[in-house]
């Protein structure tokens, strides 16, 4: 009887230890739910909000910037049974500690079973206030033996770090049939495998300028009444005038320039001297504008030919060589010389402004 009762004890105790080693196998269940709990951010993509358009993939040469994590042996993470995800250790981009973290069979609290996930998390202590928002472009690396390259998986927009998300990441990077298929290249040496990331903190610009154009000026045409036009010298500056905050003036050469010597009015539009004083090397003011010649015989006759440039220390003025042949002005019956006066006209219709901040 005494023996049956040891016995018993002993088959007794042996279930119980049995039971004992069972119950800490496994994670611990949230009193809740009974099932595992659940870290908040897992659930951390951005697939309901932005588009497949959105997400670009390829192959590059240059390995990952920010951090690179090798793992030796793929198979065992797969095969364990309460592994779901490996964490680096924290490395630094910017002012913050971050975290790469692989989920080897895919985040399935996601959408992503059956799928290589990655991801990066933010230390939240780093940050400088609980409303800290940290934006950062994120780039997803994993070695390609075969290709001698990398996959790379990233999203055209930023994404957004703060207390509250902390672990943004694709949760279907590449599929597992293809990632753990020896012929594609992404395992090699039977069980090795690397994963990456380039973490890009994009600061707030410092200067920036604003360009704008003005269409509506008090006063926009100036003419220029030249006397003695028969005796001028070859190349003639008008009086400088002011229009759109712009000083210009206008340029003549009577018997024409260069090739055009001799049988056309060369006639130019120009900055003029102030503001050229005051113009830097990367300034540049856009214009359009008209150029004429009214006859004075004919009203309502006139030769007018347009702008439509840019201007700068480098191109100081523009209009045309060949503006009108020679040959119409020397006719006193043509009427666009009276009296050895020639008028010449400029018409603004758009000039630009370009602000810089800081000035």
């Amino acid at each position: 009887m005494m023996s049956y009762y040891i016995d018993t004890l002993c088959i007794i105790a042996l279930l119980s230890c049995l039971f004992i080693t069972s119950s800490f196998a496994g994670p611990v269940p949230n009193v809740v739910s009974g099932s595992q709990k659940l870290i908040p951010t897992q659930i951390s993509s951005r697939d309901s909000k932005v588009s497949l358009s959105s997400t670009m993939k390829g192959l590059r040469l240059r390995p990952p910037s920010s951090y690179s994590l090798k793992l030796e042996s793929f198979s065992t993470l797969m095969k364990s049974t309460y592994t779901e995800r490996y964490d680096s250790r924290p490395f630094r981009v910017g002012k913050y500690n971050w975290t790469l973290v692989v989920y080897p069979k895919g985040n399935k609290n996601d959408s992503g079973t059956g799928y290589i996930s990655l991801y990066v998390a933010i230390d939240s202590s780093t940050l400088i206030s609980p409303r800290q928002v940290v934006p950062a472009d994120l780039r997803f690396y994993i070695f390609n033996k075969k290709e001698k390259k990398y996959f790379t998986i990233q999203d055209s927009d930023v994404w957004k770090f703060s207390v509250n998300k902390t672990m943004w990441g694709f949760p279907r990077v590449l599929p597992l049939s293809t990632f753990s298929n020896l012929k594609n290249g992404y395992l090699y040496d039977m069980d090795q495998c690397e994963f990456g990331v380039d973490i890009i903190i994009p600061p707030l610009f410092e200067k920036s300028e604003l360009f704008s154009v003005t269409k509506s000026f008090p006063n926009k045409r100036f003419t220029w009444f030249i006397q003695g036009f028969s005796t001028l010298p070859s190349d003639y500056l008008s009086e400088e005038f002011i229009i759109g905050g712009i000083s210009w003036n206008l340029r003549v050469f009577r018997n024409g320039f260069g090739a055009h010597e001799g049988k056309n009015l060369s006639l130019y539009l120009n900055l003029g001297p102030q503001e050229l004083l005051k113009t830097k090397p990367y300034d540049k003011i856009y214009a359009r504008a008209m150029l004429r010649v009214p006859n004075q015989g004919r009203s309502n006759y006139v030769v007018e030919r347009p702008l439509d440039n840019w201007f700068s220390p480098q191109n100081i003025g523009w209009g045309y060589v060949d503006f009108m042949p020679l040959s119409d002005l020397t006719d006193s019956s043509t009427g666009f010389v009276r009296n050895d006066m020639l008028v010449v006209q400029v018409e603004m219709e758009a000039i630009s402004s370009t602000k810089y901040f800081p000035s």
